[in-house]
């Protein structure tokens, strides 16, 4: 009786940590369902306002212009990640290593903006071309946690002495300090149904006009807003990203009228009083 109780018992356990193995598998298994919050990372709001100090993106902009295709069939920017040379890929190591040694505290806020911006980009096109050939950055497991996916948490580099990862400089430090919706239009995760890669490195100058080109591109591309069996489909970002769109769907249909072109899809989301549909590609956004 003793042994068939103890047999009982584990059997039990076995059963429970199967069952909880299972469900969080199931859970790993499944597409990015939310995104983290945004929380201020305080040390990183120091700047100087009257600084004139410019930082060179010169190396990553020519990256781009070499090994982006912009005219691809798909309307997608796409990156031949295949074809990058050993010495580009050095020139891109390298690019980011100097960045390293950048005092972001001591730069003006749109010169910070930009630092952030191509920095996370050039980091993500680095992460693909480690591990490439990959067909999403998805199998890149790289972030700490048994049951964390892609490479959003792992810490990639020091800025002013602080260990940086890509989801620090998206959800601490961009989003919210400069609290503007369109910069998701500007970070890059190297997925079909992101927002495009730009072909050129954002500076304090092009910042706002790159944007708003990036928002137009994106919103009047059928992976940011098409009809699907009658339904509005959008990117999920605006479902993941919702807090950051006026947090409802009313909010999100706001800012997409803002910069959808006069037509048809317009009139129709303007009259529009159903739930909206969400999708999203995590396909990597490879041209070869």
């Amino acid at each position: 009786m003793i042994t068939t109780q103890c047999e009982r018992a584990n059997f039990g356990k076995r059963l429970w940590f199967a069952l909880i193995l299972t469900f969080s598998v199931s859970l790993w298994l499944q597409p990015a369902v939310a995104a983290p919050s945004p929380e201020l990372w305080p040390r990183w709001q120091a700047n100087q306002p009257a600084s004139t100090l410019t930082i060179d993106h010169s190396p990553w902009d020519k990256l781009l212009k070499k090994y982006l295709v912009t005219n691809h069939s798909s309307g997608i920017n796409r990156f031949r990640y295949g074809v990058v040379s050993p010495e580009d890929r050095k020139s891109l190591t390298e690019y980011t290593r100097l960045l390293q040694q950048v005092m972001v505290s001591s730069l003006n806020q749109k010169e910070q903006q930009a630092f952030w911006v191509n920095l996370y980009n050039a980091l993500t096109v680095q992460v693909i071309l480690d591990h490439y050939p990959v067909k999403s950055i998805m199998e890149i497991n790289t972030s700490p946690g048994i049951f964390n996916r892609g490479p959003w948490d792992a810490k990639l580099l020091k800025i002013e002495g602080e260990e940086v990862s890509l989801n620090d400089i998206e959800h601490r430090i961009l989003r919210p300090i400069y609290r503007d919706n369109r910069l998701h239009y500007a970070l890059n995760c190297a997925s079909l149904g992101c927002p495009n890669l730009q072909p050129t490195a954002y500076t304090a100058a092009n910042l706002e006009k790159l944007l708003v080109q990036g928002a137009t591109d994106y919103i009047n591309h059928p992976r940011g807003a098409q009809v699907v069996d009658g339904k509005f489909q959008v990117s999920s970002i605006y479902k993941w990203f919702q807090v950051d769109f006026g947090d409802s769907e009313q909010g999100v249909i706001s800012h997409l009228l803002q910069y959808l072109s006069p037509g048809s899809l317009a009139n129709l989301l303007r009259s529009y009083d159903r739930e909206l549909r969400y999708d999203y590609d995590w396909s990597v956004n490879a041209a070869d």
